[in-house]
């Protein structure tokens, strides 16, 4: 990567461009405004790649779509006021789900810096509480330093989002060329390398338990981690169950996973956490989606939990093993201290009865086209080794349950912000990262009319991405609820009124269909998904069909509503 031609002298903007390059930014999602033009002039002089989106939520998402499935940092630029609000949203959602991303927002000068002048927003006070670090420069000798740090944090420990505030005048200041410094920052050491008597004292905890099971995160993706994982499960005999972040961690076709667990999780995987004697905990949480009713969760169990952010152990759940450390590092020390594998057969035994006895299910009686049927046969049509990208809600569970995710980066989601709008331009970041792979956009009808202008971005770039809309008519989750805890009164959460999704992709050049049986549907997958042009289906599912098994708002984990045997 190069600047395209020397311009002299060089602005602060120029100074960023090259500070970008330096770091090994290849993309950059933005949207131009007032605050921002000398950054854009600047990067008109290079040949980084931008995508314009269509609102900058539809930059944000994508960038962390970018992020999940490279594993490098998203990087966003967006102007000031409004263009720093707009990606509110996508930054609170990024650092709920570890996400790196680094945010230049453009600020008025700093002449008028709370004067409430045009377009003017505190980023600062706003970001604060979403993003791992912020910065306001102030004055230009500091960028590169504040640039280099700013990657060094989204990107080390528990990766987050940092958003960079700078006013026009920084970015349009004439400038000898500088050199960035060295990044030196005492107070953020992030550690990696566990303590050697806590993976001890885990060793022997394995070697006693009589009920062990491994609770795998997000954790173990982050730090590429799933190959010690499943390791470990080989040689101690484990069973291990997946928070929803976590898919694919572990693969689900394996003889000792027991699938995901928590609110909509498979009723062998939450009994597990259930009865468990020994609850080891790799890179999650604790959050109250996976949890349920505290009270009730893990009570016969000595909790093992590895995080590297010691913000979370302990935090939800009591640990009896806490070790502050990187999820490869401790697997691959643990991997050095266990001797033979405990005696657990029949509790292994015990759960392959729950998974075959209760297993997921749903109805087939009638011939209205199902929601888990059609993720059923989007993994058999991609044999399971499509990207998939998914808003929140119903569809989003579903996939989660029915895809069976065999190796990590296959799976983007919203998880602990819970975005609808997400799905579609996390697709999109999930392409660009991925330009050969097959990516879903798996979302709902309520969700895709939320960030559906960037289809405009697939037909500009042409980009391949497979929208599937489970279009039930309403907002799905909600209207579950509203159906279990609310006498069935549907405020607000039906959606009767809805564009012609094939026409409105046509419109943007790109094809459309619109199934309702499953024979169709057979059709329609079978000749567009693995093909390399984007298209939209529009598939009409059963309205009123509900996601099972379900813990109840307050219940325990084992308190699973929608088992059937």
């Amino acid at each position: 990567m190069k600047v395209k031609e020397s311009v002299s002298p060089k602005t602060g903007a120029d100074v960023l461009m090259q500070t970008l390059i330096d770091e090994g930014v290849e993309i950059i999602f933005g949207y131009p405004g007032g605050a921002v033009l000398p950054i854009y002039d600047a990067l008109y002089r290079t040949e980084l790649r931008h995508i314009l989106p269509r609102h900058e939520q539809g930059a944000i998402h994508a960038a962390e779509g970018y992020a999940r499935i490279s594993g490098k940092p998203g990087v966003v630029i967006g102007t000031s006021g409004p263009g720093a609000t707009n990606l509110v949203t996508g930054i609170a959602d990024a650092m709920m789900d570890s996400l790196p991303l680094v945010v230049f927002t453009g600020q008025v000068a700093r002449g008028v810096i709370g004067t409430d002048a045009f377009q003017e927003a505190d980023v600062m006070g706003i970001t604060t509480p979403i993003t791992k670090h912020n910065y306001q420069i102030q004055e230009l000798e500091d960028l590169p330093r504040i640039v280099k740090e700013a990657f060094h944090i989204a990107t080390t420990g528990r990766p987050g989002p940092v958003v960079v505030d700078i006013p026009k005048d920084i970015s349009s200041e004439l400038v000898e060329p500088l050199v960035p410094e060295d990044i030196h920052l005492p107070g953020y050491q992030p550690n990696y390398l566990p303590n050697l008597l806590q993976v001890k004292k885990l060793a022997e905890a394995i070697h006693h338990a009589e009920r062990p099971v491994i609770l795998a995160g997000a954790g173990i993706i982050h730090s590429g981690a799933s190959a010690e994982l499943l390791e470990l499960v080989e040689s101690q005999g484990i069973p291990v169950a997946n928070t929803l972040l976590g898919l694919g961690s572990f693969p689900a076709d394996h003889g000792l996973f027991l699938g995901m667990a928590g609110m909509h999780g498979t009723y062998a995987a939450n009994m597990a956490l259930y009865d468990a004697d020994l609850l080891i905990n790799f890179g999650a949480r604790f959050d109250d989606r996976l949890t349920g009713n505290l009270q009730h969760f893990a009570k016969k169990a000595i909790v093992a939990h590895i995080d590297i952010d010691p913000a979370e152990i302990g935090k939800n759940v009591e640990t009896a093993i806490p070790i502050v450390a990187d999820a490869k590092e401790t697997l691959k020390a643990l991997l050095k201290e266990v001797g033979s594998a405990p005696s657990i057969t029949e509790w292994v035994e015990k759960l392959k009865t729950d998974q075959v006895k209760f297993p997921l299910w749903y109805n087939t009686d009638n011939d209205i086209l199902s929601p888990q049927y059609v993720v059923e046969r989007l993994h058999k049509v991609t044999n399971g080794e499509a990207i998939v990208v998914t808003d929140v809600g119903q569809h989003q569970m579903w996939a989660a349950q029915y895809y069976s995710f065999k190796e990590p980066k296959k799976w983007v989601t919203s998880g602990g912000l819970g975005t609808m709008g997400f799905g579609f331009p996390a697709a999109i970041g999930a392409q660009l990262a991925a330009p050969d792979k097959t990516v879903i956009a798996l979302v709902g009808d309520g969700g895709f009319q939320m960030t559906l202008q960037e289809l405009s971005v697939l037909q500009e770039h042409r980009l391949p991405v497979k929208i599937i809309i489970v279009n039930n008519t309403s907002l799905g989750m909600v209207r579950q609820w509203q159906h279990a805890f609310y006498g069935g009164r549907y405020s607000q959460s039906k959606i009767p009124v809805q564009p012609d999704f094939v026409k409105l992709a046509e419109s943007y050049d790109i094809r459309g269909f619109k199934v309702e049986t499953a024979e169709a549907l057979q059709e329609v997958f079978s000749k567009t998904l693995l093909d390399t042009e984007p298209v939209l289906i529009d598939c009409r599912v059963n309205p009123e069909e509900i996601v099972t098994p379900m813990v109840a708002p307050g219940a325990g984990i084992h308190e699973m509503i929608g088992v059937k045997p």
